[in-house]
């Protein structure tokens, strides 16, 4: 309780404040003398011992991380815990070591870089709560928080440069055929897909963070925020929006993303990026059709397209599979959030260029809602564009028959 002094009765009490502050100082110079010779005691007592004062640490088993850690540990153990196999984990360590590594200092020793990427896989892997990933290694809760944090700004900072970018002119090539051949359709250089991260409700613009579709479905009252992303032909990342409320609809995050001002400028120019029914059909957008009553051709091209839509689909899929913090409602601030989200990215493009195959208990069924924008058409030479090469499809024979 705090007890508040007017200035009235400041001014009559001075005789009583000048003998209590008296008492006081005695009693406080009383107590600092006997602390003091007591600290003085103990260190001459240290002293003659031949003991030295230290920090008290408690002592926390790290028995499973060391058996993890051992030589003799199985791979395929390993690969379960971390979702990637030990060569992997060391290709990552050793490309973070300059960065995330710690010296000892007198009051204690730093935590070994494969420790600290090991905490922060476990995090990612399992999504458990800070509480389970601080008995797992033995460290204190705040440290693991720490870590975590670290580790994953690290993975941005120092691997997304090398293992998430756009596709340069000498792979452009390559990954047009292999969409071609995939599909029939020429010119596709990504497969775009927009998913949903479940968040706690934040404690600034609720509203914004609500996710109608899946309260609706889940029925429970659901936040959420959004990845956008972009995949090759192998499922690997080549661009990612994270971030935007989870009320956002596909198209407005589209319209939010750095992908979509790049193609505003030009970059995107006579290339394809396939995506879904929530993104609109635009010069290099290719989405299926959707209005009622399709014709053969039209049918016969949403089915090719879905191919390509599949591809990106998948992606996320493993993607959430892998790292299990994807899936549920995280202790993670949300300004933190995105940098844990894109070293999530990362680390699933460096699992997926390792050709690490997914633990058939790790896969997940990938759900979100995608709605039609109510522009769903943004320019007549893209509708042209798109009916030219349903036309082709269906006259080339490459068009498929499962709709018949």
């Amino acid at each position: 309780m705090f007890d508040y002094y007017s200035s009235s009765n400041l001014n009559g009490s001075d005789s009583l404040k000048k003998s209590s502050t008296a008492s006081i100082s005695a009693a406080a110079a009383v107590a600092v003398a006997a602390v003091t010779s007591a600290a003085d005691e103990s260190e001459k007592t240290c002293s003659k011992s031949g003991h030295q004062r230290r920090l008290w640490v408690k002592d926390r088993s790290k028995a499973w991380w060391d058996e993890c850690n051992g030589a003799d540990f199985p791979d395929e153990e390993f690969k379960k815990a971390f979702r990637m196999s030990k060569k992997t984990f060391e290709t990552v360590c050793e490309e973070l070591n300059s960065v995330i590594a710690k010296e000892d200092t007198t009051l204690r020793n730093a935590i070994p870089v494969r420790q600290r990427v090991a905490v922060c896989l476990w995090r990612l892997a399992t999504g458990d709560p800070l509480r389970l990933v601080s008995k797992r290694f033995g460290l204190g809760i705040s440290t693991c928080h720490k870590l975590v944090l670290e580790v994953c700004s690290a993975i941005r900072n120092v691997l997304m440069p090398k293992y998430l970018q756009w596709p340069d002119s000498n792979s452009v090539g390559s990954i047009k055929e292999a969409f071609e051949s995939v599909s029939g359709i020429p010119n596709v250089v990504g497969s775009m897909y927009t998913t949903h991260i479940p968040i706690i409700a934040p404690k600034i613009s609720v509203a914004a963070y609500f996710n109608k579709r899946h309260t609706e479905r889940n029925q429970k009252t659901s936040y959420s925020i959004t990845v956008q992303g972009v995949v090759d032909p192998r499922g690997v990342f080549t661009d990612v929006c994270i971030g935007w409320p989870g009320s956002m609809p596909d198209d407005q995050v589209l319209e939010k993303s750095a992908l979509y001002q790049r193609a505003n400028g030009g970059a995107l120019k006579g290339v394809w990026i396939v995506g879904g029914s929530g993104y609109p059909l635009m010069d290099w957008v290719l989405v299926p059709y959707t209005q009622q009553n399709l014709t053969w051709t039209q049918h016969a091209f949403n089915e090719k397209i879905g191919e390509v839509q599949k591809v990106g689909k998948d992606a996320f899929a493993r993607l959430k599979g892998r790292w299990a913090c994807l899936q549920k409602r995280t202790e993670v601030k949300l300004q933190d959030l995105p940098v844990v989200l894109g070293a999530c990215c990362v680390l699933h493009n460096i699992c997926e260029l390792s050709n690490e195959e997914m633990e058939p208990e790790h896969r997940f069924d990938l759900v979100d809602d995608e709605m039609v924008p109510e522009n769903s058409m943004r320019s007549e030479s893209s509708r042209k564009a798109r009916d030219s090469i349903a036309h082709n499809l269906l006259h080339h024979g490459l068009a498929g028959t499962s709709f018949l």
